[in-house]
């Protein structure tokens, strides 16, 4: 009885953490990135706003670690979800804007490259506090990237 007991305090308290879907909502991301055309790895960082139910903002920024050179990317996100609870299925469409430096310290070698995203992703809620936060995500701008981001988003 006092496992049963536990188990539905524990449903209702994800339940009632996992609808952080509402107008006035945050979250912030801590994302690790793997770009699948040019199997780079990178760290991202964003913060996520909910501006209206269902509706979110992110601006992030990812840093790659190419095996020459320097390589970011700064996008910003409009995300539309599309179901609630533990586990919350979006999708995103947004700015996307790449620098990239090929030989560090040789002048006319900084490029920028401005495109749009489109993507799927998905929070799916592991306690109160953090959720685990996945995305593949399609950029636009002369790379033309696919990637996969993977990591942890914590409330606000």
């Amino acid at each position: 009885m006092k496992k049963a007991l536990l188990v539905f305090v524990l449903c209702v308290g994800v339940s009632t953490f996992s609808t952080a879907q509402e107008k006035g909502d945050s979250r912030i991301h801590a994302l690790g990135t793997y770009g699948l055309r040019f199997n780079e790895f990178g760290a991202a960082a964003g913060l996520e706003f909910f501006f209206a139910d269902k509706f979110a903002v992110m601006p992030s920024f990812t840093k790659f670690f190419p095996k020459v050179g320097n390589f970011s990317n700064f996008s910003f996100d409009l995300r539309y979800y599309v179901t609630e609870g533990p586990s919350q299925l979006y999708f995103l469409a947004g700015y996307s804007q790449t620098f990239e430096n090929n030989q560090p310290g040789q002048p006319g070698t900084k490029r920028d490259y401005v495109g749009a995203n489109a993507g799927v992703g998905a929070y799916i809620v592991l306690t109160e506090w953090v959720g685990l936060s996945t995305e593949f995500k399609f950029q636009s701008q002369f790379r033309q990237e696919p990637s996969f981001r993977v990591g942890l988003a914590f409330p606000l």
